[in-house]
């Protein structure tokens, strides 16, 4: 019998090669996507344009708060759409850290708290399989112990981070309490096709080819462990065969100085990156490196794309988007 998943954020970045990578595995893809004003709703049209066509993707314009009203419509279907799934993956959520302070923290409580918790609650009910839920190395906070690994405290620096741990908490709780198999998974700096227009790559990119300078937030030698988006799509679905309760690592498996990507980005280009140097940033933490020896052990975990792939395979789908008439970027640079 043809397994069934259902992907909440379907239509975004990381959701829509999630989705990809499930239906070339033999799923059917229920995908759930609220469409938010965060960036240009053509963007994410866009991302889901091939799974639509393969008719093993069905998608539903529906936002998850709507569980706060049990009788509508929305709402039963939300819980249908569960109750049919062998296994959910949570990756719906409000993002950006520099965008959680003040009084936009209220989106990042709804969106990536009381939204995830009623989603478990929903899981509980209908029995679910398998609950992946999608966090971050946001959780891990400005430490300088290094690689992260999954048992550390975590002191997240943000409040973006805070919202995701948070999330975390909650699939612990309804794991203890009420046996929902719950599985987090911690991205490390995703990028690569469909990513945001909002995030590094994509801005360094279009701003590289304009002769823009590059906002550098600090002194430029922060350290990121980037991660190409199919490896996280594939490390994902692996994450279905881990242990309940288990918590995991996805990283790219490498530690990279912001400044040294930047060159790598514009030995991709062709061109010399020029660089405006501001101030640190609240929430910006100093370093993330991931340790992948559990995401090994339990789920054969290995990156497979470099930087250097995975940034020519961003600037190659960038320039066709970019090629456009028209295109509504809807992010200023």
């Amino acid at each position: 019998m043809q397994p069934t998943a259902l992907v909440t954020g379907a239509a975004g970045f990381i959701g829509s090669h999630l989705s990809e990578t499930l239906v070339a595995d033999g799923y059917r893809v229920v995908g759930i996507d609220a469409f938010r004003d965060y960036y240009p709703r053509v963007y994410k049209e866009r991302n889901v344009e091939g799974l639509l066509a393969t008719g093993e993707f069905l998608l539903h314009d529906v936002d998850l708060l709507a569980l706060r009203e049990p009788e509508s419509s929305d709402a039963s279907l939300l819980r249908n759409s569960v109750r049919d799934a062998d296994v959910v993956f949570h990756l719906a959520a409000q993002a950006g850290v520099r965008g959680s302070w003040g009084d936009d923290f209220h989106i990042y409580t709804d969106n990536n708290v009381l939204a995830t918790q009623m989603l478990l609650e929903v899981a509980k009910d209908e029995g679910v399989h398998r609950f992946v839920y999608a966090s971050t190395s946001s959780v891990y906070g400005d430490t300088d112990v290094l690689p992260m690994r999954e048992d550390a405290v975590c002191h997240p620096f943000s409040p973006y981070g805070v919202s995701k741990l948070a999330g975390e908490h909650l699939c612990y709780l309804y794991g203890r309490n009420f046996g929902v198999p719950t599985v987090a998974v911690r991205f490390f700096t995703v990028y690569g096709e469909r990513q945001r227009p909002d995030m590094a790559f994509h801005r360094f990119i279009r701003m590289m080819r304009s002769n823009m300078a590059i906002p550098i937030y600090g002194d430029g030698g922060q350290t990121r462990d980037f991660t190409y988006v199919s490896d996280i799509a594939a490390g994902l679905v692996a994450a279905c065969g881990a242990p309940a309760g288990e918590l995991l690592n996805l990283g790219g498996g490498s530690r990279v100085s912001l400044l040294d990507a930047i060159e790598v980005l514009g030995e991709v280009l062709g061109c010399a990156p020029r660089l405006d140097v501001r101030e640190k940033q609240a929430g910006d933490v100093r370093d993330t490196w991931a340790s992948l020896e559990h995401s090994k052990e339990l789920i054969g975990y290995k990156p497979q794309v470099s930087l250097a792939e995975g940034l020519a395979a961003e600037v190659e789908w960038l320039s066709a988007l970019s090629a456009e008439p028209g295109f509504p970027w809807g992010t200023e640079l």
